[in-house]
């Protein structure tokens, strides 16, 4: 009894071991039975249920159940699976054997439709970037996007969304995006031709990434002005836009708009998009600070991005205090993060609200002060400090920076009593930019509301129009019921 106890004791691990290469797969064909029918009922829900399934299994994607799951869904001999194990590696004859034996229990289909052939496209492709062979990837995704061409069905659109992106994904990790900008135009307009608005948003996302990625502000905003506007499909590439258009209303000096499209891109972000999120925070700092804000000390301290976000908030303390010396330390400290942040160019134009944030401090510390006193607190290290001062002093003047007066004659900066601050239209400003947000809040959160589809083409039935017809006329005999009462 003892030996029967131990040998089923045994025996049950090398049974569970057997089972989980299988379970991978079992996912994959229960994928593409929900992909087969949302094919047939022509319902783009399902297809989208199955994309982010697949994305779930995407660690777990081998081989073995990559091969097997390509003989099971694609006719053996066909150009589609030929050309796709071409670039699977064959395993061991062992692994082959359990496969092959869990594959024979259902039978592949008689027609292969173009959405399971297109989603074995992309499944290729994930295996081939997740094991980094990205010039096979580079292949694969041109031929997917070949392939993709001929196909013109609306169930298609969500795969190939996804196909579009790793598309340009696998160039842009090669360093060959520039080749393919021409390929994105011609599909951008062939989405457009075909009325695919996930598409559409897709690819013109993916082209103001192709030209911010070399610097072409003027090209991207060129094509973002004049490509349709519809109804944002997709929360994820609604957030790249409004990131994209963040940077170029940033190089545009539209400083005010920048800041609204990265906080709102920041905001509308999902939770485990970290990276994406950080980035939204580096350039929003830099934009709050170029408009004279100092950003919250809780946006440095979020969860995960405390590393990231280290250099960002040295050079939001060095602005707050207006020491220009420090200002220059920071910069040069941490100016291979800049320069691959792509913000260094925005930092050198921050020197001159350092200088205007040193001069507001000094306008309210001292009543009046003299210009060589104000070269030597803002640490001017140039040839002429008094000259400089003097100019920048009359310019922040000017500009109504402080609220001083310059004496030329005896050299000094007479600051004037600062007033009530509610006596002006500052607060009411304030009050009307919160009530605005909120305001844009809802009617976002009210067009985001789903709604059964067809509600206002479906037709009354005879029952149904008989209860409303009963249903009013017992009310009208109440109300007149009621008004013989009342007279």
């Amino acid at each position: 009894m003892t030996q029967d106890v131990e040998m089923k004791d045994h025996a049950t691990p090398s049974h569970s071991v057997s089972s989980a290469v299988p379970s991978t797969l079992q996912h994959l064909k229960e994928i593409a039975s929900l992909i087969e029918t949302g094919s047939y009922s022509k319902e783009v829900r399902r297809i989208a249920r199955a994309i982010r399934l697949t994305i779930a299994l995407r660690r777990k994607l081998t081989a073995s159940v990559l091969s097997s799951f390509l003989d099971h869904v694609l006719t053996p001999g066909s150009d589609a699976h030929a050309r796709l194990s071409a670039y699977v590696p064959k395993e061991d004859e062992h692994e082959m054997e359990v496969d092959t034996a869990t594959s024979a229990v259902q039978i592949p289909p008689k027609h292969l439709l173009p959405e399971l052939e297109i989603y074995c496209y992309l499944l290729v492709l994930l295996f081939l970037i997740d094991q980094k062979r990205y010039n096979e990837a580079k292949t694969c995704s041109s031929a997917s996007i070949g392939r993709l061409k001929n196909v013109n069905r609306r169930t298609v659109d969500v795969i190939a969304s996804r196909l579009y992106f790793y598309y340009s994904y696998s160039y842009e990790l090669t360093g060959d995006l520039a080749e393919i900008r021409g390929d994105l135009l011609a599909l951008h307009r062939i989405a457009t031709l075909r009325h695919d608005e996930l598409g559409q948003e897709t690819l013109l996302n993916l082209l103001l990434r192709n030209y911010l990625h070399y610097n072409l502000y003027d090209q991207a905003e060129k094509l973002r002005s004049k490509a349709p506007r519809f109804e944002a499909h997709s929360n994820q590439q609604f957030c790249r836009y409004l990131f994209y258009l963040g940077k170029i209303r940033t190089i545009q000096l539209e400083y005010t708009d920048a800041k609204e499209s990265l906080l709102q891109a920041a905001r509308k972000a999902p939770v485990a998009a970290r990276g994406f999120r950080i980035q939204c925070n580096k350039w929003a700092v830099i934009v709050r600070l170029l408009l004279g804000e100092i950003p919250e000390r809780t946006i440095f301290m979020q969860r995960g991005a405390e590393k990231a976000l280290r250099p960002y908030f040295e050079l939001t303390n060095a602005v707050r205090i207006g020491d220009l010396e420090l200002f220059r330390n920071v910069a040069e400290k941490f100016a291979t993060t800049f320069n691959k942040d792509g913000t260094h160019n925005l930092i050198v134009r921050l020197r001159h609200n350092v200088i205007r944030t040193g001069l507001r401090n000094i306008s309210v510390a001292y009543s009046r002060i003299s210009l060589a006193d104000v070269a030597q607190k803002l640490r001017l290290n140039s040839a002429n400090p008094i000259a400089e001062s003097e100019s920048i002093v009359a310019k922040a003047i000017r500009d109504g920076a402080i609220d001083a007066t310059l004496d030329h004659a005896n050299g000094w900066v007479v600051s004037k009593e600062t007033g009530d601050i509610y006596s002006t239209n500052e607060p009411q400003m304030a009050f009307n930019s919160r009530i605005a947000f909120c305001l844009n809040m809802h009617n976002e959160a009210i067009r985001a509301l789903r709604f059964p589809p067809n509600t206002h083409k479906e037709k009354e039935s005879a029952e149904k129009r008989r209860e409303r017809q009963q249903q009013e006329q017992e009310l009208a005999k109440h109300i007149a019921e009621e008004d013989d009462d009342d007279f």
